[in-house]
């Protein structure tokens, strides 16, 4: 069997930073990289980016050495990504934040509203209405994170961790500062506002997790495996057929829900920076499933129905 030599070099000065001879055939991306940790430490495999191009695209960890395009002596190029932290740990941490500093508020504890306000509480009942759907969101997301997601990549940058803690803690801190204050002004509309935007919040909750499950059911455990999601029994999935990516179309309708609920600006504007945010992913989603899979349906949209 014929052996491959790998060289790595760095992709911003091409100084050559490793060799590795007798490499088999078979090998992977990823067991190249454990192999390139063993002489440089300090890059452990999820920090490490190896491409063929020092501009090109990473090379995934599961491409096999003899299927890429080159000879016998392969030339890789590699990137320190940075210190690396896991999606787990990244998602409980934004979404701790928000459950605990919300209920800060909630409660009135003191230096936040004044003396006087100490540990009081809200004589209108849709602001502790929206407390428990609040609350109930975070803690959804963080189950989820523990026994829903499964996710093709293990970690991201460190560095996400304070722009992604600093947009979810923010806004939660804002809005909650202005629905639990001692002068806040129920929806114009009251009750019937109010139970309107619970329905709209519910049934979003409630698509939201159905679709959650039924990404979590296209992949087995521990595999980067990627399928075409498509409805199945439960009504909420049907939302497939027009969009690929219903989970966030659903995690938007929450938060217009929880708009019209509160009729707070802060909501308003978070649902709205969150929809911006969404789009963006789903657009990149979509052209991903078009891109990977010829018999894509062609109906759908990213994540708005028809338009969007």
């Amino acid at each position: 069997m014929k052996h491959y030599e790998v060289e790595i070099l760095d992709a911003k000065t091409r100084e050559k930073l490793c060799f590795l001879d007798k490499v088999e055939p078979q090998a992977t991306i990823a067991e190249i990289k454990n192999l390139f940790t063993k002489t440089h430490p300090q890059w452990y495999p999820a920090r490490q980016s190896l491409r063929l191009d020092p501009k090109g695209r990473s090379l995934k960890d599961e491409d096999v050495l003899q299927k890429l395009p080159v000879g016998t002596t392969a030339t890789l190029y590699f990137r320190d990504l940075g210190a690396q932290i896991s999606w787990v740990t990244v998602f409980l941490t934004e979404y701790a934040g928000p459950l605990f500093i919300y209920l800060l508020f909630y409660f009135r504890v003191p230096f936040i509203y004044g003396h006087k306000y100490d540990f009081t509480s809200s004589r209108h009942s849709v602001v502790h209405l929206a407390c428990i759907c609040h609350s109930f969101h975070y803690v959804k997301r963080l189950l989820e994170t523990l026994f829903v997601h499964r996710f093709s990549h293990g970690t991201m940058p460190l560095r996400n961790i304070f722009k992604n803690c600093t947009y979810y803690w923010g806004f939660a801190a804002w809005m909650a500062y202005y629905i639990n204050h001692p002068l806040y002004t129920p929806p114009t509309y009251g009750a019937q506002q109010v139970k309107l935007a619970l329905a709209i919040f519910v049934i979003c909750q409630l698509g939201n997790f159905s679709i959650h499950m039924a990404l979590r059911d296209l992949r087995p455990a521990g595999s980067k495996t990627r399928k075409i999601p498509y409805p199945t029994k439960n009504p909420f999935t049907w939302l497939f057929l027009l969009v690929s990516c219903p989970n966030y179309t659903y995690e938007v309708g929450s938060w217009i829900g929880f708009a019209i609920m509160t009729q707070c600006l802060p909501v308003a504007l978070f649902s709205l920076v969150g929809f911006t945010q969404m789009t963006i992913w789903a657009k990149g989603k979509h052209r991903s499933y078009l891109k990977e899979f010829r018999d894509y349906p062609p109906l759908r949209m990213p994540i708005v129905p028809f338009l969007l």
